[in-house]
C-alpha cells in the first residue's frame, strides 16, 4: 500500500469510527422496511464503507449485491472488510449509473441521498435502473432534532461560536420529514411510504465520541480542526459538560433517528 493508498484508508477508517458504525446498527431496520428479499439483485448506491451491502451479502447468500461510492478510499476498505461473502464493489457516480435499464431488482441509498449534488438525477438514475415492479428506497440521518450526538455537538459550537450557525448540519437538504417522500413521488415511483427509525449510539467514553472529531472527520470534523487549541479546548469542556454531566468520564448513550422511504417502480410503457 503506498501512501495515497494509506492516507484513504486511514481517512475511511476515521469515517467508520464517526458514522460508519452507526450505519451498521441501522441496516436491519432499514432492510426490513425496504422489503429486500434472498435472491433480489440489488445496487447500494454511494455504499460508503459498506455498511449495507456487506449485511445483505452476509444474510442473503443468493441475492447479487452491487455497492458503489465515488471514493476509491471508501470502496478499498469495503471491499477490505466484507468477509467471507463478498459484495461486488466498484467506484461510481449516483449521477451517472453505469448499469443498463431494469438491472437490479431494488435500488438502495443509506444516509448519502443529502450529500449528492444533483440528488433528483440520481434519484432518476436509481429508478432507471430498477425493473418495472422493483423497489428504490433510501435513509437520510434526522441532522434537525433526531441526531443527538450531532444535535449536541452543533448546540454548543453555536453556543461558542454564534458565526458558525450556517455550518450546523440540520441545514443539509433531505433531513426533515416528508422531504424524501417528496422527493419519491416528484420522480414517478408509486407506493410511497415513509417510517422515522431510531437506534441508540452507545459510547464507550468521552474519547470514543470525541476522537473521530479531533480526526477531521466530517462536518463536525472539519470545524474542530478549524479551531485553534484554546477554541477547542473550550469545546471540548462544553461537550463533556454536556454529555458527563459531573462525571469525569463513563459510558452513555445517546438517540439517532434516520428518516426512510420506499416507493415502487411503475410499469414503463
Amino acid at each position: 500500500m503506498d501512501e495515497a493508498e494509506a492516507r484513504m484508508f486511514t481517512l475511511s477508517a476515521g469515517y467508520e469510527a464517526y458514522m460508519g458504525r452507526w450505519s451498521r446498527l441501522l441496516v436491519p431496520g432499514y432492510v426490513a422496511f425496504a422489503g429486500v428479499k434472498d435472491g433480489q439483485r440489488v445496487l447500494d448506491v454511494g455504499t460508503g464503507t459498506g455498511a449495507l451491502a456487506s449485511t445483505l451479502a452476509a444474510t442473503m447468500g443468493s441475492s447479487e449485491i452491487v455497492g458503489i461510492d465515488p471514493s476509491a478510499g471508501f470502496i478499498g476498505y469495503a471491499k477490505k472488510n466484507a468477509g467471507p461473502r463478498r459484495a461486488q464493489f466498484e467506484v461510481g457516480d449516483a449521477q451517472a449509473l453505469r448499469y443498463g435499464d431494469a438491472s437490479f431488482d431494488h435500488t438502495m441509498a443509506l444516509l448519502v441521498m443529502n450529500f449528492i449534488p444533483d440528488h433528483e438525477k440520481a434519484i432518476g438514475e436509481m429508478l432507471r435502473v430498477a425493473r418495472p415492479g422493483g423497489v428504490v428506497s433510501a435513509c437520510v440521518w434526522d441532522y434537525g432534532a433526531g441526531m443527538q450526538s450531532l444535535r449536541f455537538f452543533w448546540d454548543e459550537v453555536v453556543a461558542l461560536d454564534p458565526a458558525a450557525a450556517a455550518k450546523d448540519e440540520r441545514h443539509m437538504k433531505l433531513c426533515r420529514d416528508g422531504q424524501l417522500g417528496e422527493s419519491w413521488r416528484k420522480a414517478g415511483l408509486t407506493e410511497v411510504r415513509e417510517k422515522p427509525l431510531v437506534i441508540e449510539q452507545a459510547f464507550r467514553s468521552f474519547a470514543d465520541y470525541w476522537q473521530p472529531f479531533l480526526q477531521g472527520t466530517g462536518p463536525g470534523g472539519a470545524y474542530v480542526a478549524s479551531l485553534d487549541a484554546e477554541r477547542r479546548g473550550q469545546l471540548e469542556a462544553r461537550m463533556r459538560g454536556r454529555l458527563l454531566g459531573n462525571r469525569a468520564d463513563g459510558a452513555f448513550t445517546l438517540q439517532a433517528r434516520a428518516w426512510c422511504v420506499r416507493g415502487e417502480v411503475p410499469g414503463r410503457g
